[in-house]
């Protein structure tokens, strides 16, 4: 059972979860029905053959607020879209002169396909907020720390995606290797990714940030608190030593002979 609390409906909000799940999967199928390269598609979805079921599994434990859930699936379907014709190769520009009669890089003066990179920039944008939700209700992340946490969650993902890609590239080599690394020449491409990435996040990171700051009584006082130093003991050495005293004691303590 799932605590009450003002604004919260847990019928309403299970249904918008619910629903949330049956969009993705809408879009998920149409976009499975024959993609650009097979191979590459199941390579990007691998994640998300994983993080899908354990979100709805986690679901009874941790039900995420409706914004996570809206931002999540928002970020879910950019990358079903990207995996669909590679990243590459998603041809927005095709739509932008079939609507517009221009391409939008002959708009903005772009000589590559940038999905990739919105796509890395929306990763910081839209992931941030369920990461600080989980750090907050999970960790009791508080202050300052509550948004530092979500900020080095998006860094240290993307790093660790670029290295999956990486080795993806290296394993399987060839045509799938390059399509899933989908570089398209840029060698700084991970590099480039991961700052935009970060750069999203900080962004959130911000926005929150003011809306909190604006709302809550309490958001000044409660980030000077996180910063307060709490155990000016240091540890280290002394730590380990006050845990071994203690063992002592409490192996005395349990046997009466000593």
């Amino acid at each position: 059972m799932h605590e009450s609390a003002p604004g919260y409906d847990p019928a309403a909000h299970r249904r918008f979860a619910v629903g949330a799940l049956a969009i993705f999967l809408l879009v998920f199928l149409a976009l499975a029905w024959r993609p650009s390269y097979r191979a590459d598609w199941l390579l990007e979805n691998a994640l998300v053959f994983l993080i899908v079921p354990f979100l709805v599994i986690g679901y009874e434990r941790l039900p995420l607020s409706r914004l996570s859930y809206a931002a999540l699936l928002l970020f879910l379907c950019l990358h079903e879209v990207g995996a669909h014709y590679t990243y590459a190769e998603v041809p927005y520009d095709r739509w932008c002169e079939a609507l517009f009669g221009r391409t939008w890089n002959e708009l903005v003066g772009w000589e590559r396909n940038h999905f990739d990179r919105l796509v890395h920039f929306s990763y910081g944008v839209l992931v941030t907020y369920p990461v600080r939700e989980v750090f907050l209700r999970v960790a009791n992340a508080r202050g300052f720390w509550g948004y530092l946490f979500p900020l080095l969650v998006v860094m240290s993902t993307s790093l660790l995606f670029e290295l999956i890609e990486w080795g993806a590239a290296e394993l399987f080599g060839g045509d799938l290797g390059m399509a899933y690394l989908g570089t398209q020449g840029d060698v700084w491409d991970s590099h480039k990714d991961s700052l935009l990435a970060t750069t999203g996040s900080l962004l959130a990171s911000i926005v929150i940030a003011s809306v909190h700051a604006g709302l809550d009584r309490d958001f000044t006082r409660e980030w000077n608190e996180s910063l307060r130093v709490k155990h000016p003991v240091p540890m280290g050495e002394v730590a380990i030593e006050r845990m071994r005293t203690n063992e002592e004691l409490d192996v005395r303590g349990s046997d009466p002979a000593r």
